[in-house]
This record gives structure tokens, C-alpha cells and sequence, in this order.
């Protein structure tokens, strides 16, 4: 059987396990124009954003940060054919 450390020396290697944190820890918190503000958040977080709102955004913006989100599917590519090879360049690679 392996033994586990369960000791502080746990936490510095990965992350806590825990579905409830027993104390708030500082928070950044970027707002959507730049400003940051330090706060007390209930998860140990560096940096939360609040999302942008996409109604107050011009039509170009919000068109293109929708294209950055959802990009189009990849086209498919075309098969090699074999047709337009000229076979007689390769003569000398086959066995005799």
C-alpha cells in the first residue's frame, strides 16, 4: 500500500479537496471597463473578471468577438489522387 502524506506539505503540491472553505480570502476583481477592486471571496482566487456585456458593445465588435468565440468549422480537405503523378520518376526506387 502507498502511503499519504497528510500532513501541510499536501496543499503546496495540489490543490485542496474542499467543497466549503472555512475562511474568505482576497480577491482581485476586474471590472469590465479596467478598474480592479480588492475584496473578500469565499474561494482562494487571484484574479475574477465580471463578463462583458455584449448589448452595450458597437455591431463590429461584438460581431468579431463572436467569430474569436465560435470559430468556423475547418473544410474538409481533398483527397490525393494518383492520376497527375508521372510514374516514371519514381522508377528508380522499385525493386528489380
Amino acid at each position: 500500500t502507498a502511503c499519504v502524506r497528510s500532513n501541510s506539505n499536501r496543499a503546496a503540491i495540489c490543490h485542496l479537496h474542499r467543497q466549503l472553505y472555512g475562511r474568505r480570502y482576497p480577491v482581485l476583481l476586474v471590472s469590465t471597463d479596467g478598474s480592479t477592486v480588492r475584496l473578500r471571496y469565499s474561494e482562494p482566487k487571484r484574479i475574477l473578471m465580471l463578463p462583458l456585456d455584449s448589448s452595450t458593445l458597437p455591431e463590429a465588435e461584438r460581431r468579431a468577438r463572436l467569430r474569436r468565440q465560435f470559430p468556423s468549422k475547418p473544410k474538409a480537405k481533398e483527397e490525393e489522387t494518383f492520376e497527375g503523378i508521372d510514374l516514371d520518376t519514381y522508377k528508380k526506387f522499385w525493386k528489380k
